[in-house]
């Protein structure tokens, strides 16, 4: 293990995440909040820290292999999250515990959405656009912008890259060098974030509003700098447009770059997974309108069917958006949208879940045993579209989801011992594990009042989710510490 490389890395990342402290910074200045003090702190204090960390290691160059990569992936998003912790906490007009604090900070670097924050819309505008952003940067993954960025300073960056895009087929590159890989990624994100906060602004949102609600929205995070979410706005063309920019951030950022760069959409139609996803979203949109329909929820069939096609789409691309009180609505339709997050979606998109892919994998390798049952000395492949599969990547999913199943119960007792209700403790382990947000229960609104035991061990589910559980499970095994 190369423990003085990877703190050299490490100490350059921390450096970079202290430049993105600047623009909360100007916005305090701005608006004239009284956040500019606290975000001066804390960029000088992670920047030093950066230095510390950077400076004894600075000539050391070796390259890294897959394992540096590991570490460095989970140590980048325990340490940044950690560093995050610093404006929300030196801020005086948010006097938040080191928990609270903690809390805040994951989530919205891991896109998770989830809060413990009450009356949002009065916070400062420095702390309200800080958590848009920290969704922002989550949402592609500051790794893949600094291995854009990394392989000038002389660091290879495909081992970052490999342990931070999600994905049974991850290891296949767009373009041949991974820098350009994610600089490709960068330039539609960046893309699809302006394309998103112009629309807002056009259907009514003010500027700061549009380009923070773009921010969550392309990171499919749900942070939102109103109580009320985006029921605050009251339009169906907001909710739309919401769903629209939702439904292209769930998508493989890879098939956007194969249709940019084809000038061509016949990508997303001959893509398995898309056209799995897209039908998923159909069919549980239509599910969810004509439940709500036949209650008389609303007050028109219009209404209707844009609050079932928003919350439908919010929460299964585990966004957690909110135009109203989704767990107060009738029969099965809260369970429903909690278990369609366990989906989410595409692999290498910004959404959570287990991804589509995976969740297609695993029913067609079921449909494969029982077709053997029937015949046993029959032949049964397991396809993705035309493709054969190889069975090596279908243990993988099966040890993936042995896995994720593992750690959401062990997460999920652990609320139960904490003193939470069943229902709370299971929804809020799937929120934060599938970095969704909202729950059912107790943190059907907000974390505020759960225990600071049970915060802590939502931050661990949080960091699973968005290291996909592998990451994290296999700095736990003693083969990956033997040299």
């Amino acid at each position: 293990m190369r423990f003085r490389g990877i703190l050299r890395i490490l100490g350059l990342l921390i450096c970079l995440f202290s430049v993105t402290l600047v623009p909360p910074g100007v916005v305090a200045l701005i608006y004239q909040d009284g956040g500019g003090v606290a975000f001066l702190l804390a960029f000088m204090v992670s920047l030093v820290v950066g230095f510390c960390v950077w400076y004894p290691n600075r000539h050391e160059r070796s390259d890294l292999k897959v394992r540096d990569g590991f570490l460095l992936t989970v140590l980048f998003w325990t340490v940044l999250g950690a560093v995050g912790i610093l404006p929300l906490w030196f801020t005086a007009e948010v006097p938040l515990s080191i928990t609270d604090a903690a809390f805040e900070s994951f989530s919205g670097l891991t896109t998770t959405g989830a809060t413990i924050l009450t009356s949002i819309e009065h916070l400062p505008h420095s702390i309200l656009f800080y958590r848009q952003q920290l969704q922002w940067l989550g949402g592609m993954g500051i790794i893949v912008l600094a291995v854009a960025i990394l392989p000038m300073l002389g660091i290879g960056g495909m081992q970052l890259y490999r342990a931070e895009i999600p994905g049974p087929l991850k290891d296949a590159k767009m373009t041949p060098r991974i820098a350009d890989t994610a600089k490709h990624l960068w330039y539609i994100y960046v893309a699809l974030t302006a394309a998103c906060a112009i629309a807002y602004k056009l259907a009514g949102m003010g500027w700061f509003d549009a380009i923070g609600h773009a921010f969550s929205t392309i990171a499919v995070g749900g942070f939102s700098t109103y109580d009320a979410s985006m029921g605050y706005f009251d339009s169906a063309t907001i909710n739309t447009i919401c769903v629209v920019f939702l439904i292209i951030s769930s998508i493989n950022f890879a098939v956007h770059y194969a249709a940019i760069t084809g000038r061509s959409i016949t990508g997303y139609f001959r893509d398995p997974e898309a056209r799995a996803f897209v039908l998923i979203q159909v069919a549980l949109v239509i599910l969810v309108f004509l439940t709500v329909l036949v209650h008389d929820l609303f007050s028109s069939t219009e209404e209707a069917f844009n609050q079932a096609m928003f919350q439908a789409v919010s929460i299964s691309t585990t966004a957690g958006f909110a135009t109203t009180d989704f767990s107060s609505w009738p029969l099965f339709l809260p369970i429903l949208l909690i278990f369609a997050s366990f989906i989410g979606g595409c692999a290498s998109s910004t959404a959570g879940g287990l991804k589509v892919v995976r969740v297609m994998l695993l029913f067609r390798q079921g449909v494969r045993e029982l077709n053997r049952l029937v015949h046993p000395a029959g032949v049964y492949s397991v396809k993705l579209g035309k493709r054969i599969m190889p069975q090596r990547v279908v243990e993988a999913v099966w040890g993936f989801f042995a896995a994720y199943a593992l750690v959401f119960v062990v997460i999920m007792l652990g609320l139960l011992a904490t003193g939470l209700d069943d229902v709370t403790a299971f929804s809020a382990t799937a929120a934060c594990l599938n970095n969704l947000g909202p729950g059912l229960g107790e943190v059907a609104a907000n974390y505020a009042d759960i225990p600071d035991a049970a915060k802590w061990l939502l931050v661990i589910a949080m960091l699973f989710g968005r290291l996909e559980v592998f990451t994290i499970l296999v700095l736990l095994t003693p083969t990956f510490w033997r040299s």
